[in-house]
């Protein structure tokens, strides 16, 4: 058995058997160990940013650890920027880096670089193998640190003379510990807190915003009056038939800063400090009023639920595991112009039982979320590291990882040409997605954020941020990667074309045309 074999056997022993990868030189014994190792499932990807944001998207609907496959620094360095995103999503990955033979990266050949460095930008924890026979123990150790703390990024590097090399041997991975529980000095302490009521608001991260949490939160907010929201950046929230609703702290300075006029407490549950994605001339960086009191009920991979659960208990919450009815009322879709608000209302109405939306829809969807509160059972990912890029990879990986729900992407159009490679890993696997890009042709964001600043684009700042001249095709460029297409310029036309992808075997995209 060689390196990559035993490294191979590890992971499968592990549990990660789902690589998303785009290998080169580098890992060709890696790709040979597959023939030997065909549990493992590897998942081609034309860029390696589609390959990170892929295992991104996996991690968040499977719950489990993906693997990624990038060749030297260089592929790592491409595919950093959504490993920053997966790092703020708190996704497990175990981040396999192919590199020179030991003997060879002193010469300086081209591929040559700070792989290292470049890796522990990202992840809690990196590794580069010095043999062989160390393999298999540093796959075990890279898996079990991929699953600490509630999921991080773990990165192994691996030259090509380990991956050759004789002698390898499988690793055995350690159990998970479970997470640690929120001192009950602190649950008093935040029970006390919530008893203020509408001073008191609980802003839920990721960990607390999935199973009985949301139920558990919801129930203390009908007891006291406190507010809960989640925070703005989200890597995963169950919504719809009868889950709780729950707004999100907004991205947008005014709206949050009007939600929060009122709070003087906020609670924190697994969650960091509200911050705006950038800060303006005005020097605020947060919504909160001066003298606002911060408080944690727990971090991120600690026993959240039960934190929760225990605080209902001090303040007699009423609390049930399940709603008797749905919760779903079925709704009308819209006709006629397209907007923002005709999106959702379509949205919301048409939207297949137990899907899954991925949300990168930036300007134009940014009110889909709200919209969408009563829509039946799904769950919501969207854009967490500001990165953008990671719509069209998090809906891949999401799609591979539940292969029997229906995938929505809500994709911005700019954005979109980030990863707009991941359209063809879509075709090659079949993967059922509905992707909507809302082509208004301009980075209407930057637009948004420039006025925000108090500065007004003249004609040579227009040009930099406008998609025109030449304009953008989506159908044509979703048909070259062998992804069906089509145009809606209306809400009638695209009510019938979103129905139509439901009933479609693998991908279909919507190019939604925005009134300028």
């Amino acid at each position: 058995m060689n390196g990559a074999e035993a490294l191979l056997h590890t992971l499968v022993r592990g549990e990660v058997k789902t690589c998303f990868g785009n290998p080169g030189t580098s890992e060709v014994h890696f790709v040979k160990g597959l023939d030997a190792v065909p549990a493992m499932r590897c998942v081609l990807a034309l860029a390696e940013n589609v390959a990170t944001g892929a295992a991104d998207g996996f991690s968040r609907i499977s719950g489990g650890t993906a693997a990624t496959l990038l060749h030297c620094g260089p592929g790592l360095a491409n595919g950093l920027s959504n490993l920053h995103n997966a790092q703020k999503a708190g996704s497990s990955i175990v981040n396999i880096v192919g590199d020179q033979a030991q003997f060879h990266s002193y010469l300086n050949p081209p591929l040559a670089s700070e792989t290292q460095n470049y890796a522990r930008t990202v992840s809690a924890w990196t590794r580069q193998s010095k043999s062989s026979l160390s393999v298999g123990a540093d796959a075990a150790t890279a898996i079990a640190q991929a699953r600490s703390g509630g999921g991080a990024i773990a990165s192994l590097i691996l030259p090509s003379d380990v991956c050759w090399g004789p002698g390898g041997s499988i690793g055995t991975v350690a159990p998970c510990a479970p997470p640690p529980p929120v001192p009950y000095q602190v649950v008093s302490d935040v029970a006390s807190l919530a008893r203020k009521g509408s001073s008191t608001a609980f802003i839920l991260g990721d960990g607390a915003l999935c199973g009985d949490s949301l139920r558990l939160a919801s129930a203390i907010a009908k007891k006291t009056g406190a507010l809960v929201l989640a925070h703005s950046f989200i890597g995963r929230v169950e919504r719809g038939g009868d889950r709780p609703s729950i707004d999100r702290v907004p991205y947008a300075v005014a709206p949050a800063q009007k939600m929060f006029a009122g709070i003087r407490n906020v609670v924190l549950v697994g969650a960091q400090r509200p911050v705006f994605a950038f800060a303006g001339p005005d020097g605020v960086s947060g919504p909160e009023v001066p003298g606002t009191l911060f408080s944690n009920l727990g971090s991120v991979g600690d026993d959240l639920e039960s934190a929760l659960r225990a605080v209902c208990a001090q303040l007699g919450c009423k609390f049930v595991d399940s709603e008797s009815s749905s919760g779903y009322v079925p709704l009308e879709r819209a006709r006629g112009e397209i907007s923002p608000a005709a999106f959702g209302q379509s949205l919301a109405a048409l939207m297949p039982e137990d899907c899954i939306v991925v949300d990168e829809g930036v300007t134009f969807g940014r009110s889909a979320y709200g919209a969408t509160h009563s829509a039946r059972r799904h769950d919501w990912l969207q854009l967490t590291g500001g990165a953008i890029g990671s719509g069209l990879p998090l809906a891949t990986g999401a799609a591979v990882a539940a292969p029997q729900r229906r995938v929505v992407s809500l994709q911005a159009d700019g954005s979109g040409l980030y990863t707009v490679q991941a359209l063809w890993t879509q075709a090659r696997e079949r993967l059922d997605i509905t992707t909507v890009v809302f082509s208004n042709k301009r980075y209407e964001i930057l637009f948004n954020e420039m006025r925000r600043m108090g500065v007004e684009p003249g004609a040579n700042a227009e040009k930099l941020f406008s998609l025109e001249n030449p304009s953008l095709d989506w159908v044509r460029i979703a048909q070259g990667f062998g992804v069906e297409a089509a145009r809606a310029s209306n809400m009638d036309e695209f009510n019938d074309l979103f129905l139509y992808s439901l009933n479609c075997s693998g991908p279909f995209l919507i190019e939604l045309q925005i009134p300028n």
